[in-house]
């Protein structure tokens, strides 16, 4: 029953280079006793579905559809959790397509000796090895749980790579150089120790991420000059943050407070995700949220924040308040927050 419904997905995804992977590595061994199905009608609880509370025919519907599963709320799996479980997911089974978009865009073929950042349920990992061998392929997970239940997992199936636990940032020097690095996790910055373990020629492949929430798919090729340069790819992948590339705790935003100046961008400007991707790029250390109408921005270094409104004749306005003169204004007072203004009506406006 579990190889009629591996040959779906198969037949589904259409990946000639990952078909006979696809057809032969078991999923369900990856997924557990139980998965996080989200509540409709919050977006922050989760409630654990467990294969012993359905048929297997039910189970495997739900193992090989092509969607993602979380596996981890808040640091409690799935089959751990005794109820609803409330937070955001932190380790889940990307859905089968993404994580087949994600290898081809690495460009990943026989031969290549692979890092990947994040080994999450191991899933990834043992396609990896049903094609290239196990000693071609290098996994790194920060979290000793997830690490120890993909391991367990992956062994099951039959594969054996490299699976070091650690902080993937650093990438695993012991088994470098390697022909391909991928992130199953995003990053807001790439990482140098990833450039330094790949051979000339090699690639990095991975998600990027922004506090602002602007995201893209970066695709670098190593010279033998030792940088590492590429371009953004067309396909807009996103996966769960790396833990230590999460933003900081948002303070409570307050309306109507500060000095309140005309702007000659317009804040609805940031609901555009490639003006909020180019904005974060000025502003790195910025958190954005929106409510009661307006938009906020605020620094997670400085604690300096702007609360703009649209202007219905077009344009907006600005009321800002916060610490280092007002760092995080459109138009601000301040040396470094004109500075900021600058960049980011250059880049949007």
């Amino acid at each position: 029953m579990a190889a009629k419904h591996r040959l779906e997905l198969a037949d589904k995804i259409g990946s000639a280079s990952w078909r006979k992977a696809l057809e032969t590595v078991p999923r369900e061994l990856f997924l557990g006793d139980a998965v996080y199905v989200p509540d409709k009608t919050r977006g922050d609880l989760w409630t654990p579905v467990r294969r012993s509370d359905m048929s297997t025919d039910d189970w495997l519907t739900l193992v090989y559809a092509d969607a993602t599963l979380v596996t981890q709320v808040a640091g409690i799996t799935a089959d751990a959790a005794t109820g609803a479980v409330t937070g955001c997911p932190t380790s889940s089974s990307t859905l089968p397509s993404l994580v087949v978009r994600m290898l081809e865009a690495a460009q990943i073929g026989e031969g290549d000796r692979v890092l990947e950042i994040g080994t999450g349920t191991g899933y990834s990992t043992a396609l990896m090895c049903h094609r290239l061998g196990n000693a071609e392929v290098t996994s790194v997970e920060y979290d000793s749980v997830i690490a120890s239940r993909a391991r367990a997992a992956i062994t099951a199936a039959g594969f054996a790579p490299a699976l070091p636990q650690g902080d993937g940032l650093y990438g695993y020097a012991e088994n470098a150089e390697y022909d391909r690095v991928i992130a199953t996790c995003s990053v807001r910055t790439i990482p140098y120790a990833w450039v330094r373990q790949l051979r000339a020629g090699g690639t990095i492949t991975a998600p990027m991420g922004g506090w602002m929430g602007g995201v893209a798919f970066a695709h670098l090729t190593l010279t033998d000059g030792g940088t590492a340069s590429g371009r953004f790819l067309e396909d807009s992948l996103y996966f769960m943050t790396a833990r230590a590339h999460w933003p900081p705790p948002r303070p409570p935003m307050v309306r109507g407070i500060g000095e309140a100046r005309k702007s000659r961008v317009d804040p609805s400007i940031l609901e555009d995700r490639t003006a909020v991707w180019i904005a974060q790029l000025a502003i790195p250390q910025a958190q954005i949220s929106w409510g009661d109408g307006a938009t906020f921005l605020v620094d997670a270094g400085t604690g300096s924040r702007a609360e703009a409104l649209s202007d219905p004749g077009g344009g907006g306005w600005c009321d800002s308040t916060g610490r280092s003169g007002c760092g995080m204004s459109l138009k601000s007072p301040s040396r470094r927050g004109r500075g900021r203004a600058s960049r980011i009506n250059r880049a949007v406006g």
